[in-house]
């Protein structure tokens, strides 16, 4: 019985450590809308809600109120009193979505708050 206990946990391990390694998917237009409307997505010390409007709120200790849209397949953002807008790419995998920028170190990284 042992036996075969043991040859259970080995064979479920191997799949545990595969789901962990899943790759982040790309992301179209229609999905980060989807991905972030009316959602709010915690950062490593901050958190930001994105609201249908086109308003976005960013919290780091206090208030920060911005815009958001989907240009094709890119999430953008303004923030006062700039009238720039900055766009981003995005990927998700499960509950996680990254921002990824024009620089190679331009990455940031969120999860699913609510």
């Amino acid at each position: 019985m042992r036996r075969g206990i043991y040859a259970l946990v080995l064979i479920c391990v191997p799949v545990v450590a595969l789901s962990e390694e899943a790759t982040w998917q790309p992301m179209n237009g229609a999905e980060i809308t989807a991905a972030l409307t009316d959602r709010v997505l915690q950062y490593d010390s901050a958190w930001q809600d994105f609201r249908a409007s086109g308003r976005t709120l960013y919290n780091a200790g206090r208030d920060s109120w911005g815009y958001w849209r989907v240009e094709g397949d890119q999430y953008c953002s303004s923030w006062p009193p700039s009238d720039l807008w900055a766009c981003y790419d995005m990927e998700r995998v499960g509950d996680r979505v990254r921002f990824i920028g024009s620089a190679e170190d331009d990455v940031t990284e969120a999860r699913y708050r609510d």
